[in-house]
């Protein structure tokens, strides 16, 4: 089997935390310690988190999207793939150097899709984006979900204040989609008591096999 081979570090701006970006053949994985935050041959329940925000926005007119995290890219390609030409897609991404990375050694897997006339890239946290409102949809991929967290300030995104601040910022019928890679029941009860109409979806890692993985659709 090819060894691991580590090709760049990246410091997570404000907790000092490391990111490794690693490559044994083909496949690509950023780590954070021994924690695996993606893997470029484990994408289906970032692919299933877009087409649930599409087909609950059907027929709506310019949807405006908000991503949360960039990470290998899998949930903005499945957004430009389900969304049409009318779409306004924003990504807001932490880490500076998860940005050079899509378009350096992990330009493959982004397929040009940074350069989609759709797309908006924000370097920055995304509950300044999610503060900007107006949108028809927020699609949260960060850390490994709420339960999983890698960063402590991503916490706020999951309370009940951060909640109240990501249900203000959705327009009417607008829908709030978060991925998980484990269940969490705290987190469901979390987004009712927030005022959200909610949906707990399985989906799988890898197609119609691999771990299965969870995403909530809170609705406005």
């Amino acid at each position: 089997m090819q060894p691991w081979i580590e090709l760049d570090t990246a410091t997570v701006p404000g907790d000092g935390q490391k990111l490794r970006l690693i490559r044994r053949g083909d496949e690509f994985s950023i780590m954070t310690g021994p924690t695996a935050l993606m893997n470029s041959r484990v994408f289906g329940s970032e692919e299933t988190l877009a087409r649930l925000a599409r087909e609950r926005l059907e027929g709506r007119k310019s949807p405006k999207i908000l991503i949360g995290g960039l990470g290998m890219g899998f949930t903005l390609r499945a957004a430009l793939a389900e969304f049409g030409g009318d779409a306004a897609i924003t990504v807001s991404e932490l880490v500076p150097a998860v940005v050079v990375w899509a378009r350096g050694p992990l330009a493959g897997l982004f397929a040009g899709s940074l350069d989609d006339p759709r797309v908006t890239i924000h370097e920055g946290d995304v509950a300044q984006m999610i503060a900007a409102g107006g949108w028809d949809a927020i699609l949260l991929d960060v850390d490994n979900g709420p339960e999983g967290l890698t960063r402590d300030e991503n916490d706020s995104l999951y309370g009940y204040e951060g909640l109240a601040a990501t249900r203000s910022a959705l327009r009417p019928g607008g829908l709030f989609a978060v991925w998980s890679s484990h269940r969490s029941p705290d987190f469901t009860r979390r987004l009712k008591g927030s005022g959200f109409k909610v949906e707990e979806v399985a989906a799988r890692a890898r197609g119609k096999r691999g771990a299965r993985h969870v995403i909530w659709i809170g609705t406005r």
